[in-house]
C-alpha cells in the first residue's frame, strides 16, 4: 500500500513539473513605456530599456500564470540627457539607492478569449502596492524550434504613491509634471 502511494505521488510530482512551462520576455521585441503630462499642455514619453520578465504557466494555458519582472532604473530614457539624469535622482526614482523596480503577480485570471486580469505587487523605490490591470493576449506562434507568445497591457499609477515626489508648480498652481503616469507593456515571450 505504501509503495503504491509513493508511486502515485512520484507520478503526480513528475506530471505537475512537466505540466508547467516557462516563458521569458525577448528584450529585442518587448517594451516598457510610460507617458506623463508636462505643464498640463503636452506629454512626455519614456521607456526602460533594461528589464527581465519571466512567466510560469500551465502547459496549454496562461490562466493562473505567475509573473516575476525586474526593471533597472538606470535604463530610463526620455531621449533627453538632462531630464533622464533628474529622473534618476532622489526627486524621482533615486536609482543609486533603489536600482530596481519589481512586479510579482498574485493572480492571472482569464476573463475572455484573449482577455486576462493581472493582480500583483509593484515595488518602486521602497514602496510596494497592489495593482490590478487588464492584459490582452495576442496569440502564439511556432518559429522552427521556438514558441513565441505575445501580451499587451497598460495601467496608470499615481507617482506620489511611490515617492516620486518632485512637485514644482506653474504660476497657475498646476504641476509641471503630472501626478498620474500611464504605463504600457508590450511583451513578446519565448518559451524556454
Amino acid at each position: 500500500m505504501r509503495r503504491a502511494f509513493l508511486l502515485l505521488l512520484s507520478i503526480f510530482v513528475v506530471y505537475s513539473v512537466s505540466a508547467q512551462t516557462m516563458w521569458k520576455a525577448d528584450p529585442a521585441h518587448s517594451s516598457i513605456q510610460f507617458e506623463v503630462s508636462h505643464m498640463t499642455i503636452s506629454t512626455v514619453t519614456g521607456k526602460f530599456t533594461d528589464f527581465t520578465c519571466e512567466l510560469e504557466a500551465k502547459k496549454n494555458s496562461f490562466d493562473g500564470a505567475k509573473i516575476d519582472a525586474k526593471v533597472k532604473v538606470e535604463s530610463v530614457s526620455t531621449e533627453n540627457l538632462t531630464r533622464d539624469k533628474h529622473l534618476k535622482e532622489d526627486d524621482f526614482f533615486n536609482a543609486k539607492e533603489f536600482p530596481q523596480m519589481t512586479f510579482v503577480s498574485e493572480s492571472f485570471k482569464k476573463k475572455g478569449d484573449d482577455q486576462y486580469e493581472i493582480t500583483g505587487m509593484l515595488t518602486i523605490r521602497d514602496v510596494t502596492k497592489k495593482i490590478t490591470f487588464p492584459a490582452t493576449y495576442s496569440g502564439m506562434i511556432n518559429m522552427g524550434k521556438k514558441t513565441v507568445s505575445g501580451f499587451k497591457a497598460s495601467f496608470t499609477i499615481n507617482r506620489f504613491d511611490y515617492k516620486l515626489k518632485w512637485d514644482d508648480t506653474l504660476d497657475t498652481g498646476s504641476l509641471v509634471v503630472g501626478e498620474e503616469v500611464d504605463v504600457k507593456l508590450n511583451l513578446e515571450l519565448v518559451k524556454i
